[in-house]
């Protein structure tokens, strides 16, 4: 992944505005439109992806969304504990380790 080394580094692109390196996985795309307040468009990658990864991801939106029973659903599919809605940040950097990690 060329630039984007870290969590800091996504979240930096992401508030910096314009659009998502091209070299950016998708789970790694839609948590860069997830940082820079795209939730449309950050929703449609994640559904995109069709994995447990996704579903992680695709139940993160849903809890920034504040559709909490829709969020605990995806949490559900993908395997995960759904964290409390004062925890999103923390959740998006746990969730983009992991995606990073595996890129």
């Amino acid at each position: 992944m060329n630039n984007i080394q870290s969590t800091e580094d996504l979240a930096a692109s992401a508030e910096a505005g314009g659009e998502p390196p091209s070299e950016l996985s998708g789970p790694a795309k839609a948590l860069w439109l997830t940082k820079a307040d795209r939730w449309d468009d950050a929703h449609n990658v994640a559904q995109d992806v069709g994995s447990k990864l996704g579903d992680w991801i695709h139940g993160l939106l849903h809890l920034i969304e504040g559709d909490v029973g829709n969020s605990a659903y995806w949490y559900s599919r993908a395997g995960q504990s759904q964290p409390s809605g004062e925890e999103i940040d923390r959740e998006w950097e746990k969730i983009a380790r992991v995606v990073l990690t595996d890129s």
